[in-house]
């Protein structure tokens, strides 16, 4: 086993949004497992918008600590027990990403035994979406679904959930008409509305002329505006982000305003609520057990950008940040090319 290892650290705060050289890659011993800890060698990590937030320092309510210069980023991954209390070679789990071996303790790992066909897939975003559209929106036969954020890594599964949880129709928001191709070729979504085109709600309008009856929104911001005017009379909006906050040069990612008319909320009856899945501790099985039988069944894709190599990896995030991933962003560390491809 190698003796030294690669971890990504923040080399300062950024001044606005983060690019590369905000982040260093490290190289540092390879741990040694304390009692109670497992020696893990991380095979893919999840890169998460929610980052930026962590970085910006803006944590107040959000269950993370903030990340500061120097410190190692961290989030979901999956790696192979090399040493520790469970059995050596198993896949698990757990938290510290962003590096090559990893200690977390053995209470802060989930082994993975089959429960989905791919243990990537452990790595979606879909347990979020999924709650909102059952517990929150609650789907229903014929539902008109409106999914802002459509190619990132909650979107790109929203409208296959809301599809086969009985929306008629599905509606996308994105950035790129390359994205809206593959949202409609690839993942069946109905209609996309573009950023950069004409007005959202014009193209809300066109889109769905009899109106909306579902908003996943993962953006906030003036995609939520805009659907509150297309809402119908009764409407569900679950919030399950806000990436115009996250993602913009001008906030440090604690923060998304949006202007919403709380006359039509309160004359067309809508109802909007934010998602936290604290609130919810059922749906991580539920949604886990559904989206393994939709899997193997071939009625759902688990769509991702993956970054190959620890090489890349401060390069992640910042390409994340600037809309140049569909779905998931996801380091794999098998291998150390430089190419970059959509899963």
């Amino acid at each position: 086993m190698n003796t030294t290892h690669h971890l990504v650290r923040l080399l300062r705060r950024p001044a606005g949004l983060p690019t590369p050289d905000d982040f260093t890659l490290a190289q540092a011993r390879v741990p040694k497992p304390e009692d109670g800890q497992v020696l893990v060698r991380n095979t893919h990590f999840l890169v998460f918008p929610g980052l930026r937030t962590l970085i910006g320092g803006e944590t107040r309510d959000v269950p993370l600590p903030p990340l500061r210069p120097g410190d190692t980023l961290f989030g979901p991954a999956i790696g192979e027990v090399v040493d520790g209390p469970l059995r050596k070679g198993r896949l698990v789990l757990h938290l510290q990403g962003w590096r090559e071996y990893a200690t977390p303790g053995v209470d802060e790992c989930r082994p993975l035994e089959g429960i989905l066909p791919d243990p990537v897939a452990h790595l979606a975003q879909g347990a979020a979406a999924y709650g909102a559209l059952t517990r929150l929106a609650e789907v229903r036969e014929g539902d008109t679904v409106f999914v802002t954020g459509a190619a990132g890594a909650v979107g790109s599964l929203a409208g296959q959930i809301a599809r086969l949880l009985g929306a008629a129709r599905v509606i996308g928001s994105t950035g790129s008409p390359d994205k809206a191709r593959r949202l409609e070729r690839e993942l069946g979504y109905d209609a996309i509305v573009l950023r950069e085109g004409a007005s959202i709600g014009t193209q809300l309008a066109e889109a769905a002329p009899e109106g909306i009856d579902i908003v996943l929104d993962t953006v906030g911001g003036e995609q939520l505006t805009a659907a509150v005017h297309a809402a119908n009379r009764g409407a569900r909006f679950a919030l399950v982000g806000a990436l115009d906050g996250q993602l913009s040069p001008d906030r440090a990612g604690g923060s998304a305003p949006a202007v919403l008319d709380t006359y039509r909320l309160l004359t067309r009856g809508i109802r909007i609520a934010g998602y936290n899945g604290a609130d919810h501790p059922d749906v991580e099985a539920e949604w886990e057990a559904r989206f393994g039988d939709w899997l193997r069944a071939g009625d759902i894709q688990f769509p991702y950008t993956a970054v190959h190599g620890m090489e890349h990896a401060p390069e992640a995030l910042p390409r994340l940040i600037a809309g140049r991933s569909f779905g998931a962003t996801i380091v794999e560390l098998q291998d150390t090319g430089s190419v970059h491809a959509d899963r």
